[in-house]
């Protein structure tokens, strides 16, 4: 009886034990499920205000460097992980511009290091006109005299580490998530083209202010396991361009960030520029005006965090295409040697001239074309983030936006930005972000007519292809 008693007790313990590592088995798949059912993100951000003195950009009226200081600038990134594994990086600066060739540079040193091919791998910048030169961008905007190329190419070497860097960070910094999207607005950005910059007080008072502008401004939101904010990315369509100073300053951008900043003191925020090329912060040019709209940005951006934002289930998928966009004209060797020496032409002019007969006399070809970088990642299986090079006029976020539904976010600024790229009504209507543009970024000539159906058409292409 003893030994049957005995018997029974050791086979209910046995039970017992085997129920009580069951259910821990359980309870371990069951937070393996979670884990699976969610993203994975990790942010981090570099300071890459220029140490010393160093050149500005943004502006043809520079003439010397500068190493004064209104605002620290960044570089920051968030890194993603969907449930299968695939990883993704975005990259933004507070920078007037990036080369392809630094971003080409960048994203080859993180695909042999980190695996990530090209189309995960999206950089942005904020276009601030009081951020440092960047060797390669716009190059005929001035002149930088030969003793001060030195630092010019430290900078771009060091700017290449830390955006490396900083990604690598990153990617440290994965852990379990959880996205959502919203959008909210706000209204300082006004179409230059349509309304002169000295009449927009009376026109505001008056409401008469006229053409396109896109005041969306769209909300990702990362937040950690506990809900806390980890990381928001925000963008808005318009000028980085309130500031016109001999300072280091991220512009209505940067106050906009550093106020997130403050507000949610654990997470990181980074802004992508839209597409904002012919819309300005209006009125401009003093700094209380920059610190104004970077709060009133903010405001937006706590709006939407502090609604209802839509759940991003933890699916990825991104696409990457480079497309030829041809010049509407090769200039010859004659018609460049009559821009330079004409002295009717402003300095721009002739630098532009200079550097193309360089081309020329080195053997090399002016290009027919230009290599442009169009991206597009889906997020859940339903925000469709739209990546176009260079300085993109607001209709092509209206039209995308139009054509593609709600879930649309299009950012201008992103990968290269080599030159504006207005729309066909830009195009023929020319002005400066339809003709004379072309100068400072030494381009040959403006762009031949059909550059807006080949980008939309690359972009829809790409989203079927997901």
């Amino acid at each position: 009886m003893k030994e049957t008693l005995c018997s029974m007790a050791c086979s209910t313990r046995a039970t017992g034990l085997r129920v009580v590592v069951g259910l821990l088995f359980v309870g371990l798949s069951l937070a393996d499920v979670r884990s699976a059912d969610s993203w994975r993100a990790g942010a981090a951000r570099t300071n890459i205000t220029p140490r010393g003195e160093l050149w500005m950009t943004g502006y043809g009226f520079r003439t010397g460097p500068t190493s004064a200081k209104l605002q620290d600038l960044w570089a920051k990134a968030l890194a993603l992980e969907d449930s299968a594994g695939r990883r993704s990086v975005l990259i933004t600066a507070d920078l007037c511009g990036i080369t392809a060739a630094i971003a080409s540079a960048v994203a080859a040193n993180l695909e042999r290091s980190a695996g990530l091919p090209r189309d995960r791998v999206l950089f942005n910048v904020s276009h601030p006109h009081c951020g440092p030169y960047v060797e390669g961008y716009a190059p005929a905007l001035a002149e930088n005299p030969t003793r001060d190329w030195h630092p010019i190419v430290e900078y771009r070497q060091d700017l290449e580490r830390r955006l490396f860097r900083v990604v690598s960070d990153a990617l440290a910094d994965l852990a379990p998530a959880h996205l959502g999207w919203g959008r909210g607005t706000a209204d300082f950005a006004v179409n230059r083209r349509n309304n002169p910059e000295a009449e927009i007080a009376a026109l505001r008072t008056a409401g008469t202010l006229v053409g396109p502008v896109d005041h969306d401004v769209p909300v990702l939101s990362v937040r950690d396991s506990r809900n806390n904010l980890k990381a928001v990315v925000f963008g808005y369509a318009c000028h980085n361009t309130v500031l016109r100073e001999y300072a280091w300053v991220g512009d209505y951008a940067g106050f906009a960030q550093a106020a997130l900043e403050q507000r949610h003191p654990a997470a990181v925020a980074l802004f992508m520029s839209g597409c904002g090329a012919d819309i300005n912060p209006l009125p401009r040019k003093q700094l209380a005006l920059a610190k104004r709209y970077g709060s009133q940005l903010a405001d937006a951006v706590d709006h939407v965090l502090q609604g209802e934002t839509r759940a991003l289930r933890p699916a990825f998928a991104a696409g990457y295409k480079v497309i030829q966009l041809p010049y509407g004209h090769i200039p010859t060797q004659a018609e460049l040697t009559r821009e330079f020496y004409d002295p009717k032409n402003k300095a721009a002019n002739r630098l532009r001239a200079r550097l193309l007969l360089a081309k020329l006399a080195t053997d090399e070809e002016i290009p027919k074309a230009h290599d442009y970088p169009v991206q597009v990642w889906r997020l859940g299986g339903e925000l469709t983030l739209i990546a176009l090079g260079g300085e993109t006029v607001v209709d092509y976020a209206l039209r995308l936006k139009r054509e593609l539904g709600e879930t649309t976010w299009v950012s201008g600024y992103s990968n290269d930005v080599m030159a504006y790229i207005p729309s066909e009504r830009v195009l023929r209507e020319g002005g400066y972000e339809g003709a004379t543009s072309i100068t400072a970024y030494a381009l040959p000539s403006p762009w031949a007519p059909g550059l807006e159906d080949r980008i939309i058409a690359t972009v829809k292409s790409l989203i079927t292809g997901l």
